[in-house]
Formats: C-alpha cells, structure tokens, sequence
C-alpha cells in the first residue's frame, strides 16, 4: 500500500499543531517546576538535599511525569489555539475552497495526534514508570515523611493449596498479628496453623512464628502441636506488605502485566492495577477524540472568537479528565470492571466527538 505524501498544507497544519503542543507543554511544565522548587526549598535546604539529586533524581524526572499527565489537556488547547486562528485568518476557509474536503483537512490532524499518542504511549509505558522510581524515592528521602502502614485484614495465596491470613500487618516492625496459614490437598484441608503473631528475622531472612497451634487432619484422625516458637521459610516477603506510595507508577507495562498475572496467582486484588494497566492504553488514544473535537469547534467563526474557544476547549478537557476520575472511583470501588472504567471516557467523548465532526463538517 502506497502512503500518501504529504503535501505543502499537510506540512504546514503538523508543523503548527505540534510546535504549538510542545511549545504549551513546555511552558506550562517550566511554571510547575519553578512552583514546586519555591515549595520544597526548605525541605531541600532542611534535610541537605544534594543539588546533582534535585536535578537529576528528581527535576529531571518530574519533565516526563508531567509531559504526559498534561499531554491531553494541552492536545485539546493547541488545536483549538491554532485552529481557532486559522479560521479567523479565513485560512480554513480559502483551504476549503480550493477543493480541499472537511474530511482530507482531518489528514494531517490525524498525523499530529498520531505522534503525540505515540509520544504518550512511550513516556507513559517505557519512558516514565523508571524515572517515576527514582523521582518518588527522592521525595520520600527529602521531602515527604516517612510512614509506616498497617494494613488489615489479608488474604493471600501463597501456592496452589497453600492459603494465608492476617488479621494486621505493621511495616514498622514486620509483623503479622493473628496469623494462620491453610494447606489443601484435592479440595480437602490438610493442615492448619495459627499464631498469635508472626515476624520477619532481617538477619536470617526468615519468619518466626510465635505462640502457634497446628492441626494435621488425615481422615478422621487429627494430629494437634502447640509451641512457642519456630522458624520457617514462606513465598513472601515484608516487601509484599511495605507499600511503597504510587509503586504501581514505577512499573513498566511487562513489569505491569507479570505482577498482575502474580497477584491473580496468589489471589490478591489486581483492580488498582488493571486500573493502571487499561489507563495507560486508552490515554494515549485521548488524543485523536480531542483533535477531533478541537477541529469540529473551532474550524468555524462563531461570535467571541479566539476567547470562546479557548474557554470550551479548557471546559471539554476538564470535563474528560473529571469523567477519567469519576470512572476510576468507581472501578477501585468494585462497581464497574476496570476496563469499563478506564475506556468509558473515550467512548463518552468518542461519541460527542463524532457529532461535533458532523455538524463542523456541513
């Protein structure tokens, strides 16, 4: 298949949506990190932060990070910008009048959103998750407090048959209260332990169980043995417990889908993930519904000009991100799958994209 090659208006449309995209970006991301530097700078000076880790560890890492969580807004504000000045230069119009279709007029927009969901896609996958690593790692050491979680009620799957609770886990000092671990042979329980408590050994890398009472079930007969303690090694760690904030941020999209593929196996709750996961697929296709409205609204004349475009344009991105929180709410609450949530948004604004584009087009 023969691609089509670009022509002078197809140069020229690229050209201006993509330096009027990279040139908000990078405005808007000097402003952000002139802001966050006058916040931190007593906690910089305070904890003696090193100056080649504020801007390496963290400054350069925060680009990427808010590139791409502002790339959708700043979509949707560079089309309408230029768009909008295009057709008060009648630009729009002499390009139609040449022969030019609504349709062929897309081509090029198209092209640009191309580009900028790939440009998303990449940050947000591959780019971003190791960068995100280091930059939350900093915060964490100079500006943010420490603290330590307690978290309750937990269920895991530790193998096939091998079943753990924990009725609290306390990061501080890796132990596990009212603890019991089930092992299950064809459907049948085998053997049952609790313990009033269990606790991680950082010098033997293993955990000690204390106060225990183990029951060996073989048929009707039953084998009863108490202690006070015992040393023994399980498939977990106090990593599985320590939540490092926003971790799911530091994965890259194969890291992302073994650890869910991992936490399905040990029957833990994958929905912060999936979550993760499915919104980093459908935001990069953002981009082509916002081109899309952003042209359908601002291709025409209409009475207020550049100022109520830009005010729709900042009214229809704040509303879709809005949605995008609403939607993940929702999925973190049980109510809708995951995917539903994450691509619900798109099929939103898909829809009302596909009607502006009707009407602009007439």
């Amino acid at each position: 298949m023969k691609i089509p090659k670009l022509q002078t208006i197809d140069t020229y449309i690229i050209k201006k949506f993509l330096g009027t995209f990279f040139y908000s970006i990078a405005l808007i991301i000097s402003i952000a990190m002139v802001f966050d530097f006058s916040e931190n700078l007593d906690e910089f000076i305070s904890k003696d932060a090193p100056m080649n880790a504020i801007i390496f560890d963290y400054y350069l890492n925060f680009i990427p990070f808010y590139a791409n969580l502002f790339s959708a807004l700043f979509t949707f504000i560079a089309v309408i910008y230029f768009t909008s000045k295009l057709a008060y230069n009648s630009e729009i119009i002499a390009i139609l009048s040449s022969g030019v279709s609504y349709a062929r007029l897309m081509r090029p927009y198209m092209i640009s959103a191309f580009i900028i969901a790939l440009f998303s896609y990449t940050l947000g996958n591959y780019v971003i998750p190791p960068s995100n690593k280091k930059r939350i790692e900093f915060r964490s050491t100079y500006i943010d407090s420490p603290r330590n979680y307690l978290e309750r009620n937990i269920h895991r799957q530790l193998s096939p048959g091998t079943f753990i609770y924990m009725q609290s886990y306390n990061t501080s000092n890796d132990v596990g209260y009212k603890f019991t671990i089930e092992k299950f042979e064809e459907g049948e329980l085998k053997s049952k332990l609790e313990a009033d408590y269990i606790k991680w050994d950082r010098e033997d890398k293993k955990w000690v169980i204390n106060n225990y009472f183990i029951r060996d079930i073989d048929g009707y007969n039953e084998t009863i043995t108490t202690g006070v303690k015992i040393d023994t090694t399980l498939n977990m760690t106090p990593d599985d417990y320590r939540v490092m904030k926003n971790i799911v941020e530091t994965m890259k999209l194969p890291e992302l889908n073994e650890e869910i593929k991992e936490m399905k196996r040990r029957g833990v709750s994958t929905t912060e993930f999936e979550i993760e996961k499915h919104r980093r697929l459908s935001g990069p296709f953002s981009a082509f519904i916002l081109t899309l409205m952003g042209v359908s609204l601002a291709s025409r004349k209409v009475k207020g000009g550049l100022g109520l475009h830009l005010g729709l344009g900042i009214l229809f991105s704040f509303t879709y991100i809005m949605f995008m929180q609403i939607s993940t709410v929702f999925a973190l609450s049980g109510a809708v799958a995951p995917i539903v949530a994450a691509w619900i948004p798109n099929l939103i604004f898909g829809a009302l994209a596909a009607y502006l584009y009707k009407q602009g087009s007439r």
